[in-house]
């Protein structure tokens, strides 16, 4: 496999914030804003289906930290955590990353999607859901 972020990995191609046995972060090529930063697995895993939930912990666990860095230390207003997972979500490289995007109030830009989706689904798909977790939600 050729994946784009493993070959950062392996070449130390990156300007790196943090790297980690388990997670790493890094700038990407054309930030969206002062300070985007992208959270990684460092070994490869496609995305949040196929990721095991230590290593989410400790992704999510990072992109907690490196927000509250950004807040202290750029002086954000907040941030956007961005992810996609899987074929039909606009995953532009196959290997699970969180997008944080320092955000200030005078920043002129969003991120938050401005239409809804026109997928329909027969039934209530959050009582489907729900009842899905009830049956194999284990914590």
């Amino acid at each position: 496999m050729d994946c784009t972020f493993c070959r950062l990995i392996r070449d130390d191609a990156a300007r790196w914030v943090t790297r980690g046995s388990v997670v790493s972060a890094f700038a990407p090529l054309n930030p969206l804003a002062p300070g985007h930063i992208l959270v990684i697995p460092t070994s490869h895993w496609t995305d949040i289906f196929d990721t095991p939930p230590e290593v989410l912990a400790h992704a999510m666990t990072l992109v907690q930290h490196l927000a509250a860095t950004m807040r202290s230390e750029l002086n954000a207003g907040g941030v956007n955590i961005l992810s996609a997972s899987g074929p039909s979500s606009e995953q532009s490289v196959p290997h699970l990353h969180f997008h944080v995007v320092p955000r200030w109030p005078d920043d002129a830009f969003t991120t938050w999607p401005t239409q809804q989706s026109r997928h329909q689904i027969v039934g209530d798909p959050v009582a489907q859901l729900a009842h899905a977790m009830a049956a194999t939600h284990t914590t």
